[in-house]
């Protein structure tokens, strides 16, 4: 059992900018290509579809946690018992670390390409976990409060999204259901590495107030995260050809070089500094949920289990210098985080079920 005191814990709307910070990260200047690679133009159907998965994972995340007196790290032990239950604990703890470290490493490559080829990796990843470092080690809810200003600073950035419109046409998304329902499920599993990460729920759930009246707010999250990126593809898709997006690594930066603003000639290195902002509230959350899932299951001191992880990272980030390197990195998260949510959370859900019918039962 973990019992979180009230003055440790946020309150359940919070749960909003929790998911969705997640959600809306480094996957937003790029995951258009990706998508699109398959289905072309119904690019924006794969992503509809990815979010309705999403709603449905979130469902049962909800379902295994609601009266287990703790989070997934309780459920791990109570079905399969502790030594397997830790093990499979100290798993997620490692995809939340690969998570983090995607996230900072695919961040720093783009600052390589956009803005400055000569940055020290070494530095600018030292700096930055050294910030990750302060803000974790202020506890939850200054993660939390992270979370919200990651959101609300960097918003007016969405008002760029409207300068393509004026070179785009909209007869470029038909034809409609052009594309067979295989290449849709193949582009469907290539937004995994955009919309994952809301799964930290199963880690920090205990440090929500009001439980129930959390749902509606993690939904909109997800319902909200689901929209921008379904626009923002729409809008890709009006602007470029299919060739020309397929050319474009970093679409949404590319659309930023036709932004006109009259004291900014370059918008896009505007929003790649101002991207850091979304991207700090990804980093400090998945560490913090790794950090979270060893304490919880081996009881290690959190303080210095932080620390290890983010030499771990530190390390990774600092020997990552190929590009073919981080889109393995990429890739292999991409590939284990499609898999933990139509795998793993569909698998806890029935078997969290299951034992709580016979333990019912036998009472």
């Amino acid at each position: 059992m973990i019992k979180i005191a009230e003055r440790f814990q946020v309150s359940h709307f919070l749960v909003f900018y929790l998911i969705h910070s997640l959600q809306f990260g480094v996957g937003v200047l790029g995951f258009q290509r990706i998508v699109a690679e398959k289905s072309g133009r119904d690019a924006w159907i794969a992503v509809i579809l990815s979010g309705f998965i999403v709603h449905i994972s979130l469902w049962m995340i909800y379902k295994i946690l609601q009266n287990s007196n703790g989070n997934v790290m309780t459920v791990h032990k109570a079905v399969f018992g502790k030594w397997v239950g830790n093990t499979i604990s100290a798993i997620l703890a490692c995809y939340f670390t690969l998570l983090a470290i995607t996230v900072l490493r695919t961040y720093i490559e783009i600052i390589e390409v956009w803005m400055f080829p000569d940055i020290n990796v070494w530095l600018f990843s030292f700096v930055f976990l050294l910030l990750v470092y302060y803000i974790i080690s202020g506890g939850f809810r200054i993660v939390t409060g992270i979370s919200f200003f990651g959101i609300i600073l960097p918003v007016y950035l969405f008002l760029t999204f409207l300068f393509p419109l004026q070179f785009s046409d909209l007869r470029n998304l038909l034809p409609v259901f052009n594309h067979s329902v295989k290449d849709l499920a193949v582009s469907t599993k290539s937004m995994s590495l955009t919309v994952i990460g809301f799964e930290a729920l199963l880690v920090y759930y205990p440090f929500i107030k009001n439980v129930d009246k959390s749902k509606k707010w993690a939904h909109m999250a997800v319902a909200t995260s689901t929209l921008i990126y379904t626009l923002i593809m729409m809008i890709t898709l009006v602007y470029f050809s299919e060739e020309q997006l397929q050319k474009n690594v970093w679409a949404t930066l590319t659309i930023w070089k036709i932004v006109e603003i009259p004291f900014v000639e370059r918008f896009e290195y505007i929003g790649i500094a101002n991207w850091c902002l979304i991207i700090l509230p990804n980093v400090c959350l998945t560490l913090w949920s790794a950090s979270r899932c060893l304490k919880d299951s081996f009881k290690f001191n959190q303080k210095y289990t932080l620390i290890t992880i983010l030499l771990i990272a530190f390390f990774t980030n600092s020997l990552s210098k190929t590009r073919e390197q981080i889109s393995f990195l990429s890739d292999f998260v991409g590939q284990v985080g499609f898999y933990l949510v139509v795998g793993y959370i569909p698998m806890l859900f029935l078997v969290s079920m299951i034992s709580r019918k016979i333990k019912e039962k036998k009472a």
